[in-house]
């Protein structure tokens, strides 16, 4: 009953934007697969009631549907594509943003013993786990109170807080716990994830990061890959190449130009590697969004 109600839900709320009244609360729709589109994550909460989706990061791909739930504690390049959906049954989902305070705030008011202990080493950034009976109740009293205007002030913000302890609490609630500890090598991470997003056309040596991170070279490099599911060098890559592809939309004939600004001294060193990340060489690429966005 559960996913009948979520997906009644997510479909009469829809909008173009993907926005709803309730801040953090997206609500997706689509109705054919699609090539696989590059993005990046958020920190978010990611549930399908109807559909599947792919999810490459790095090397590794995910894969979630109705049965499970997907958590980004940090926020990473991603290419992903929805299977198995069509005009007569599209994909119908949600995205619900973490905030890291709210992380923070649940963590000091759990008494000891309420969590999980916490497990030593390197987490990924994005996991999978299996929907549980609990959250996606949650989930339906937040979606029931888009058609509630009286109640929503009051009480969305207290389901959201339960959606996030299910979370805390559940098979991925390590990932999303470290998401609110600042001194967690999550956090670390992040920080480093961060700076690569903000300074990507500029050069950096491993070991400035991991100094920022606050760890030795070889503890970053290995909680990074862990997180990332790439290195740092190819991580940045993959955020140039992704500012590039936005740039070369509005601008598809100044392909030297969009190299120069995402950091690249050799355009032709950066058509192969546009290549080999979307297929198609730049100029094509671009004639391509600049008919997809004219139509």
């Amino acid at each position: 009953m559960g996913f009948d109600e979520l997906r009644a839900s997510l479909a009469r709320h829809v909008r173009p934007d993907e926005g709803t009244v309730i801040d953090g609360l997206h609500i997706a729709r689509a109705e054919r697969p699609g090539p696989p589109s590059p993005a990046m994550s958020g920190t978010v909460l990611a549930v399908l009631a109807q559909g599947a989706k792919r999810l490459a990061v790095g090397d590794r791909v995910h894969e979630y549907h109705p049965g499970s739930y997907l958590v980004a504690s940090v926020d990473l390049p991603v290419t992903g594509h929805f299977v198995g959906i069509s005009p007569e049954r599209p994909a119908l989902g949600l995205a619900l943003v973490l905030e890291p305070s709210a992380v923070a705030d649940l963590l000091l008011r759990a008494a000891p013993g309420d969590l999980p202990p916490a497990r030593a080493g390197a987490l990924p950034g994005i996991a999978v786990a299996g929907m549980t009976a609990d959250l996606l109740d949650a989930l339906v009293r937040l979606l029931r109170l888009l058609d509630r205007p009286r109640d929503r002030a009051v009480l969305a913000p207290l389901v959201k807080r339960e959606i996030l302890w299910r979370l805390l609490t559940g098979e991925q609630g390590e990932a999303v716990r470290r998401l609110g500890l600042a001194d967690s090598s999550l956090g670390h991470v992040a920080r480093a994830v961060r700076w690569v997003q903000d300074h990507y056309a500029e050069p950096f040596r491993v070991e400035e990061l991991a100094r920022l991170a606050g760890m030795s070279p070889s503890a970053f490099y290995r909680h990074f890959q862990a997180v990332t599911a790439l290195s740092p060098i190819q991580f940045q890559k993959r955020i140039r190449l992704q500012q590039a592809r936005l740039l070369l939309a509005g601008r598809p004939h100044d392909i030297t130009a969009v190299a120069h600004r995402v950091g690249y001294d050799s355009p032709s060193q950066f058509s192969r590697e546009y290549r080999r990340r979307y297929g198609v060489p730049p100029s094509r690429d671009a004639a391509r969004l600049r008919h997809a966005g004219e139509g």
